[in-house]
């Protein structure tokens, strides 16, 4: 007989969740039946999805690193997610174990996963918020203890605006996250694309996400690079010029072995507030 799957209070797991396909694509175990079919389904048309996940994940845990060996002690994961491993405490805390984390996300999953994973570890906090309320997320008292605004802060929006339809301006919220922050602080930043994308492809992933918590809003890179404006762009490796690049490439050691199918789907970039 089939178990029959429950939720924790407050989680519906009739209707498929981002967070929670994410978790799937990363191997993981925080999902539900209705959020396999979804990610199947879309599977079905971008058989590289899981190195698209992955490669996604390599760009979070890279820049992190990258941001603590510049100095950051500070940030803010929005959106965050948080698989069962390699999170954003475990990258910075890895290179300055006095880094402070802060985790925010919606998702009602996410907190109830947050609760299991982050007990026990320090200098970790996590805070129900959403992106389109950055008053919300700033004026939290939980931020106000685990964040110093007078010092640069590391800003991690990983594959979160394109769940955010132009409607919702999308990049003004960028910019009231960014003019919150001390100069020095750092906004990393990735975003699908459906650049040289198939059409048919790109049309499954609208219309399954449309059908989940969250729409999906694939973007140009032109459209990508917008997310910066007013922001320095780090180089994405020792040989590049500052530029929005794919996920694979930034910070890798080989950025041509890195140029992998499932990496093309996703923009990204590393950029710092001077003022």
């Amino acid at each position: 007989m089939r178990k029959i799957e429950q939720g924790p209070p407050g989680v519906d797991i009739t209707v498929p969740s981002p967070a929670r396909m994410y978790d799937y694509y990363l191997g993981g175990t925080d999902n539900y039946e209705v959020d396999r079919q979804a990610a199947d389904k879309i599977r079905a048309h971008v058989p590289e999805v899981d190195d698209v996940a992955w490669a996604n994940r390599g760009f979070l845990q890279r820049s992190v690193r990258w941001l603590a060996e510049h100095g950051i002690r500070q940030f803010i994961d929005l959106g965050a997610g948080l698989p069962t491993m390699n999170n954003t405490h475990d990258a910075a805390q890895a290179v300055a174990p006095d880094a402070r984390v802060l985790y925010a996300d919606n998702d009602p999953m996410v907190r109830v996963h947050a609760n299991k994973l982050l007990a026990g570890s320090t200098g970790t906090a996590f805070i129900t918020a959403d992106f389109r309320d950055p008053d919300g997320l700033f004026d939290h008292e939980v931020t106000r203890e685990m964040i110093d605004f007078t010092k640069p802060v590391g800003l991690l929006l990983v594959a979160l605006v394109h769940f955010v339809p132009d409607e919702d301006d999308p990049y003004g919220l960028v910019r009231r996250y960014m003019s919150r922050l001390a100069p020095g602080s750092y906004l990393a930043l990735s975003a699908g694309t459906s650049d040289r994308q198939p059409e048919r492809a790109i049309g499954t992933i609208k219309a399954v996400y449309a059908k989940s918590t969250a729409s999906a809003n694939p973007r140009t890179r032109a459209q990508v690079e917008r997310f910066f404006d007013g922001l320095e762009i780090v180089p994405p490796h020792d040989e590049a010029a500052p530029k929005v690049t794919y996920a694979g490439e930034w910070g890798a050691e080989d950025p041509i072995a890195a140029d992998s199918d499932g990496s093309r789907w996703v923009y990204c970039a590393v950029a710092r507030k001077t003022a």
